[in-house]
Formats: C-alpha cells, structure tokens, sequence
C-alpha cells in the first residue's frame, strides 16, 4: 500500500515537472526572442549614431576647411587694402610736394673775344705760304658758337660732383688782308698763245683777307656739380683747321689739337656767363701755313 501511495507520488511529481516544464519553456523561448530583438535595436541604434557622429566630423572638417578659407580671404584682402593705402598716402604725398625742375647740364654757347697767331703770313713768296697772301697782321678776332652735351657728373664714377662733356664748336677768325703777289697785287701767269703775254689770274684784284674756319670736337672736364661758379678744363681736344687762303701748295685743309681752360656763372635760371683761354697746335704747318695760334674771350650760354 505505502509501495503504491509512493509510486503514485513520484507519478504526480513527475506529471506535474513535465506540465511545469510545458508552460516554462514557452516563457524562456519568448525571453530569448525578446533579448535578440533589444540587441538588434540598440545595434542598429548604435550604427544610427556612428553615421550621424561621421557625418556630423565630415561637416565639422567642412565648416573648418571654410573657415580656414575665409580667414586666408581676409588676410588677403586686409594686405591688398594696406598696399592700396599705402599707395593713396604716396599719391597724396607726391601731389602735395611742389615740383621740381630738374637739372640743366646740356649747354648750348655763343662765343667770341681776341685770337693771336704765333707767327703771321708776311714775308717772301717761299715763307709761310705767302704766295696768295703776304698779310703780316697775326692779331685778330673771332667769333662762333659751341653746344656742351653733358655725360655724366662724377667723372665716371671717379670724382664727385664732377661733369664730363663733349663740347662740339665751331669759330670764325679773321686776321687782316694782304696782297696775293709782291708787285702790284696782281697774280700773272704766262699765256699759252705766245708764252709770253701775262694773264691776270685774279683780275687784278691783289687783296686777299686772310680768314680761318676751325671745328673743334674736345671733352671737358667742368667742376663743382650744382655750384652756380663752374671751372672747367679741356686736357686735349680735335681741331680741323680751315684756310680762308690756300696755302702756297693750294692746300685749305689741316687738323691739329688744342687745350683750354675756363669758368662759367650761372647767371639766372640757366643762363650763364663764361671765359676762357685756349692754345691751338698742329704738329706741323699746313704747307707752309702756320696755324698754331691762341685765343682769349668769352660765352653767354643756355643750359637745356
């Protein structure tokens, strides 16, 4: 009887585990499900807020690379209103300050004064080319003009306050007259017809003015650049000589060399006043001709 009451137990204990176990299972299942659909949602949650933090860093790198732009953009824009400032304020400057005239140092000349010869054009028809003037008056004067181009003013960079010029003149002097034979101032050959009629060559007109033309090309050396006195030098210059009346050999034509020295005042508003000496040599006479001679006078200039 106990042996049966027992069994009977142990039949309802185990009837009522597999009934528990029936409407247990269920539940635990549910639960289960329940678990893997709150991680699914907090999954898809967080990647939901990894895009928006990625998208959030993208436009924040955006907005910051915009930034930086504008910034450069100002800066920009700030160094080109500074320059265009600075540029306003020298305009303003340059309007304001009066003008200047600038420097004159080309000079364009009229020249004159005394000239000498060192020796004269009197003597026999074999002297010192006398044959078509005997003109024994080495005194004379001249006159002529003379254009100063300006080079440089500190002598090629050697001296300060130093010009360098070429002066290019030209001067007509005039020495007296003299007859062109030593009988009767009639210059005769001997006609060809009988060879022994004289022809009068020059009509009979036996006076000759003994006149010169010369041409200079000389660089000169003027000192105290802005002074209004202004010394000046030529160490050694051109000269071409011209004869008024050829030589004995009917020559009209030598070159030579000439050296001088002066001194000009500017005057008023480049306007200048001047002197000078000058020593004319050729290193030999033009056939017969002496041309060697000196000169004393003085300018009235214009600077431009």
């Amino acid at each position: 009887m106990s042996f049966t009451k027992t069994k009977l137990a142990l039949g309802v204990a185990a009837a009522t585990l597999t009934m528990a176990g029936a409407f247990i299972a269920p539940q635990a299942q549910a639960a289960g499900s329940s678990a893997e659909r709150v991680a699914d949602a907090a999954a898809r949650k967080t990647e939901a807020l990894e895009a928006q933090m990625q998208q959030m860093a993208e436009q924040m790198q955006a907005m910051q690379a915009e930034l930086s732009r504008v910034k450069s953009s100002s800066a920009s824009s700030t160094a080109a209103s500074a320059k265009v400032q600075e540029l306003d304020q020298w305009m303003a400057s340059v309007k304001s300050t009066p003008a200047q005239a600038s420097a004159k140092d080309n000079l364009v000349a009229v020249r004159g004064g005394w000239t000498s010869l060192d020796q004269d054009r009197g003597g026999s028809l074999a002297q010192k080319g006398s044959l078509l003037s005997n003109n024994s008056n080495n005194d004379g004067f001249y006159f002529g003009g003379a254009f100063d181009f300006n080079v440089n003013n500190d002598l090629f960079g050697l001296m300060d306050d130093t010009s360098f010029a070429i002066e290019l003149g030209i001067e007509y002097a005039q020495y007296g007259t003299g007859q062109n034979t030593l009988t009767n101032g009639t210059l005769t050959a001997i006609a060809s017809a009988d060879g022994v009629t004289p022809v009068q060559l020059n009509a009979g007109n036996g006076t000759a003015t003994d006149a010169r033309l010369r041409i200079n090309a000389s660089p000169k050396i003027k000192f105290m650049h802005d002074s209004k006195l202004r010394p000046w030098i030529i160490p050694v210059g051109l000269d071409i000589n011209i004869l008024g009346v050829p030589s004995n050999a009917v020559s009209v034509l030598n070159a030579g060399m000439n050296f001088g020295a002066g001194a000009e005042y500017d005057l008023y508003r480049g306007i200048v006043l001047g002197t000078d000496v000058r020593y004319h040599y050729a290193t030999s006479s033009l056939d017969g001709t002496p041309t060697d001679g000196f000169n004393a006078g003085g300018y009235v200039g214009f600077k431009f």
